[in-house]
This record gives C-alpha cells, structure tokens and sequence, in this order.
C-alpha cells in the first residue's frame, strides 16, 4: 500500500477531536511512508491532514478542480497538485493515484466521494479497501444505517464487510494493509433476490 486517498472535510467540525484525528492520521502516513491523496484544499480537516503528512517530511498529493483552485483554496505547498477541470475527473485521478481509502468526518462531498469508492468495490471495479475512520463516534449513525440496509435486504452481508471501521488511525492502516477483498457477484446476488 503506496498511497491511500482520504476524504474529509473542508470544516474542522465543532469538535476539537476532528482536527486531532486529521494530525494522528498524518502522523501515522508517515511513520508508515504511505503517500497521502487528498482534495487539494489548504481549509478544514484537508489542510490539517495534509500540513501534517508534509512537517513530517511525507508525500502529499492534492486534486482539485479548477473552479476551486481559482478561488485561492489549493494548498500549493503539496508534493504534487493536479488541477482537473470538473469534480468527476478529481474523483477519478484520486482513485486512479490511490490503492485504499479512507473517509474522515466531513459533510456531503465527503460521503458521497467515500460510497462512490465503496459502491465501484461493490461492483468489482476496483479490489482497493474502503474504511471509516471513526473519530469519537462521528460515523455512529451512518453505520447504524448500513446494517439497517443489510437487515432489510439492500445491502448483502458479504458487500458489508467492504466497509471497514475503525475508531483509530492505527488499526484502519492495519485493517486495510491486510484486507482480503470478499467475494460475491453483486449482480447475480440482485438478480437472484429479485426472483426469490
């Protein structure tokens, strides 16, 4: 594992913690050399993340759009900064740089760029691990809803293991450096409970 993408916020929330769990990431990435592939921003959980993987001599590699980097938001201090032209090609060119990913707290841009990694696994359009970093509970309820879904046949058992959670920095580096991607054909499954 090379590099690992992680998606967060543009805010650093109103917890102190967030900001915390953003430095402990950093730290983490370097002690274990693994690259880091962000957003690109200088603002909120972004900036912190990735001013902390840089003070500790560490690769940081940003995407942003355009729209965004004309508005002064890049950090331009990155090890690498690539400026696409629309969200869907940020998105791509993140994922194509990344071999893992990770989701932080952050708002919708952060949850929708995390279950689109999650749903391409779900495909099989990529085998790379997806976690959770779960800073003081932040994702309690987003869980909570994913094993509603399994409950009530949304969601197989065997595509909730591509979600990994983790409360530590840690043990989600750990959970993803040995992940053993799960097997099952997600459009045989559907077809198959669509008869049943």
């Amino acid at each position: 594992m090379k590099r690992v993408c992680v998606y967060c916020g543009s805010g650093v929330g109103g917890h102190d913690g967030y900001a915390d769990a953003a430095r402990a990431l950093g730290r983490a990435l370097v002690e274990r050399k693994i690259g880091l592939v962000f957003g690109g921003g200088r603002i909120g959980m972004m900036g912190v993340l990735a001013e902390t993987v840089l003070a500790g001599g560490g690769e940081a590699i940003g995407v942003i759009p355009r729209h965004l980097e004309e508005k002064g938001l890049a950090l331009n201090s990155v090890t690498a900064l690539h400026v696409v032209e629309t969200m869907h090609v940020r998105k791509a060119k993140m994922a194509d740089l990344s071999d893992a990913f990770i989701a932080m707290p952050g708002g919708y841009g952060t949850a929708e760029e995390f279950f689109e990694a999650l749903t391409w696994a779900q495909l099989s359009l990529h085998a790379k691990p997806c976690g959770l970093l779960n800073t003081h509970g932040y994702f309690d309820h987003l869980i909570r809803f994913i094993d509603h879904a399994v409950a009530e046949g949304f969601i197989h058992p065997v595509h909730r293991e591509l979600m990994l959670v983790a409360d530590s920095p840690d043990v989600l580096l750990d959970q993803l450096a040995t992940y053993d991607p799960p097997s099952l054909d997600k459009v045989a499954w559907a077809t198959k409970a669509k008869k049943d």
